[in-house]
């Protein structure tokens, strides 16, 4: 239960850091109301997975969902540059959180 709640928590971090670009400084208020529900959610759930799983091992795996899952959609949607080099990076970071799940 904890892996799962883990893996949601790593997306929430990824929509709280997505709408916190979009409220630009907090001026629009969806965006920042989702951000902050979005925070909320996230850490509470990264503080329950850490009960059972190693704090390092977890806020890799938290961390590493959430910057992925950012930079792809950023990437996705025209925010960011999408590059053959940009890609492989993002692979490697997915590999590497899913190395830490299978070590564990």
């Amino acid at each position: 239960m904890a892996w799962f709640v883990l893996v949601v928590s790593g997306v929430l971090e990824a929509v709280w850091a997505t709408a916190l670009d979009k409220s630009e400084g907090f001026s629009r208020p969806v965006p920042s109301v989702v951000f902050g529900a979005g925070l909320l959610l996230s850490m509470a759930g990264l503080a329950y997975a850490l009960r059972t799983l190693p704090v390092g091992t977890g806020y890799a795996v938290w961390v590493g969902i959430g910057a992925g899952l950012t930079a792809g959609w950023a990437m996705a949607h025209g925010d960011e540059p999408v590059s053959a080099v940009r890609v492989a990076l993002l692979l490697g970071l997915v590999g590497c959180v899913v190395g830490l799940k299978l070590t564990h």
